[in-house]
């Protein structure tokens, strides 16, 4: 016990305050969001996260976007184990040589109809690791690509917006 408060008094508050400004925009985003799924697929969207070699940045915004303050399931968006379940299949990181089969695979074992979203940098193009000899080009190089959400790696909020932007020009 003592261990334990002489750690959160060396470490003081580890927590982010979120600002209400910020809260309202994620509220309203995901109203819309929520919306432009149901409209579209009746249901919630469910993706298919596939990892062919990042760093791990990108999968933990994902994991940020998953959590209390964003919560993308609450807008309708779910993440699913099995490419079988997907309506759209998200994709971080460079892609490896050796993670291109298992690419295709998912992509191919997905039902109709489906997308593709690279999300970050190295699955646009390698980013950093473009010029590498075990790195492909990237995944638009491979297979059709619908949505890019550019950065490195994106935040929660971009990636909701993102999303957000691509669905009202499917309207």
């Amino acid at each position: 016990m003592m261990r334990i408060l002489k750690s959160r008094i060396l470490k003081g508050v580890v927590s982010m305050h979120i600002e209400p400004e910020l809260s309202k925009g994620i509220e309203e985003a995901g109203s819309e969001l929520r919306s432009l799924i149901r409209k579209r697929y009746g249901r919630s969207l469910h993706i298919r996260e596939v990892d062919t070699g990042s760093c791990g940045a990108c999968e933990s915004e994902i994991i940020s976007a998953n959590n209390p303050i964003y919560d993308l399931q609450r807008f309708g968006i779910s993440f699913v184990a099995s490419p079988r379940h997907a309506d759209c299949l998200l994709v971080t990181g460079p892609v490896s040589k050796n993670m291109l089969i298992a690419l295709k695979s998912t992509y191919e074992a997905m039902p109709e109809p489906k997308f593709i979203i690279t999300l970050g940098d190295c699955a646009l193009d390698g980013g950093l690791f473009k010029d590498s000899y075990y790195v492909c080009k990237g995944v638009g190089s491979i297979l059709p690509v619908a949505l890019h959400i550019p950065g490195c790696p994106p935040s929660p909020i971009d990636i909701i917006l993102t999303i957000l932007k691509f669905l009202r020009k499917k309207e």
